[in-house]
């Protein structure tokens, strides 16, 4: 059976979907933007990096729902609009995961919502 995750300070989602999901001992983040907590209707301001670590803040909210952290994370997937980021991006990601790092793949897309450089979903297990 499957619980949608709704967490305090996470932006509510733009559509028929759930911030995130459980099912059994797994955890599934939606794919997270780095929405502005003060407007959730815009990206923050900064470059990947600052994005990056704002997203990485809102999935630690989420996985915190069910007693999880960024240690738990099992799988990621990352969406770039621009793959000359990677390294930006991969410098926030070897600080705030932990090793061993959890499998990833990274997608090079045309455009994000809301014109965000970066998008990240993940898979957790408690």
């Amino acid at each position: 059976m499957k619980y949608p995750i709704n967490a305090e300070g996470v932006p509510e989602a733009h559509g028929p979907y759930s911030q995130g999901t459980t099912a059994g001992r797994l955890i599934f983040t939606a794919g997270q933007l780095a929405v502005d907590p003060e407007d959730t209707n815009r990206i923050i301001q900064g470059d990947v990096a600052a994005q990056t670590d704002r997203i990485l803040d809102i999935i630690e909210l989420l996985l915190a729902e069910t007693g999880c952290t960024l240690a738990d994370v099992a799988q990621t997937t990352v969406y770039l609009a621009n793959i000359d980021d990677m390294e930006k991006m991969n410098e926030v990601y070897a600080r705030r995961f932990e090793m061993p790092a959890p499998s990833r793949s990274v997608v090079a897309v045309s455009a994000l919502p809301l014109g965000a450089l970066v998008e990240m979903d993940c898979i957790a297990c408690r």
